[in-house]
């Protein structure tokens, strides 16, 4: 319980700098949204509610879900896996050849396939796909599909701000007039866009990870994964077709064996 805490305040700590500015940025850009002459300020000035409502909820759950993958637990691996699980595991694996189950170097616990130890959390994490600086966490086997939903729900807030942005520009009678009047409005239009191609992108490469069932790190580094490396460039012993990948990861009905191999007598997929 203990260790729990001391990795909770550990976790809060070190990302506090980057939660405290990514909240504060995201309610600045809101602000500055509200009080230039945008839709938003236009349907306050009606009296027509709705859409500045639904505004302010879209953002507030997007920094609700922001917070929720940030503090997560991704997958930490905190205590030996149990000798049952190990048997219950390598019968699993239909290969004598597929690589047992070994320690790591840095924590000494023993790594379930799939797992890695991050060396900014200090932790082994179960299904490890990458250390997102943005949360500043781990994104693992417990709070992938939350990450997930986070970015469509951040994708959305920031398209629509970007329309709202955009409805707010005026003209003017010369250049410098013109920066002065849409100053505020202009550099949360360049933070909205700038974030956006970024969502948009981070978005579609989990997503066609998720897919085909592989992780980031398995993609950029399946060179030097131990049970990846013999493989051939094509070859996943994970997928099992899109359909079955895309139900697996975001079903929250029934706990999925990400460590299950499968053997897949050609590469066409579902």
């Amino acid at each position: 319980m203990a260790e729990m805490d001391g990795l909770w305040q550990s976790m809060f700590r070190t990302g506090c700098l980057v939660r405290t500015s990514h909240t504060v940025l995201t309610w600045l850009i809101t602000l500055i949204l509200f009080l230039h002459n945008t839709d938003l300020r236009r349907c306050e000035e009606r009296g027509e509610l709705l859409q500045p409502v639904l505004f302010s909820l879209l953002v507030l759950l997007s920094v609700m879900l922001y917070f929720t993958v940030s503090l997560m637990d991704p997958g930490f691996i905190l205590t030996d896996t149990a000798k049952g699980s190990d048997e219950e595991l390598e019968s699993m694996i239909p290969e004598a050849s597929t690589p047992r189950l070994r320690r790591c170097g840095r924590c000494l616990l023993q790594q379930p396939m799939r797992a890695k130890h991050c060396q900014t959390c200090k932790r082994c994490v179960r299904r490890f796909d990458h250390h997102c600086p943005w949360i500043e966490n781990c994104v693992g086997e417990r709070n992938h599909r939350w990450f997930i939903v986070y970015l469509v729900v951040q994708l959305v807030a920031l398209l629509w701000a970007l329309q709202i942005a955009l409805s707010g520009v005026s003209s003017g009678g010369s250049w410098k007039l013109w920066l002065t009047v849409n100053g505020f409005l202009l550099a949360a239009l360049a933070v909205v866009g700038v974030f956006s191609v970024v969502v948009l992108l981070l978005l579609g490469c989990h997503l066609y990870l998720v897919s085909i069932n592989t992780t980031t790190w398995e993609f950029m580094s399946r060179h030097r994964i131990s049970y990846l490396k013999n493989c051939g460039d094509e070859e996943n012993p994970f997928d099992r077709g899109v359909v079955c990948n895309l139900w697996d990861f975001f079903c929250i009905c029934r706990t999925v064996a990400w460590e299950q191999i499968y053997q897949r007598s050609n590469h066409n997929h579902v």
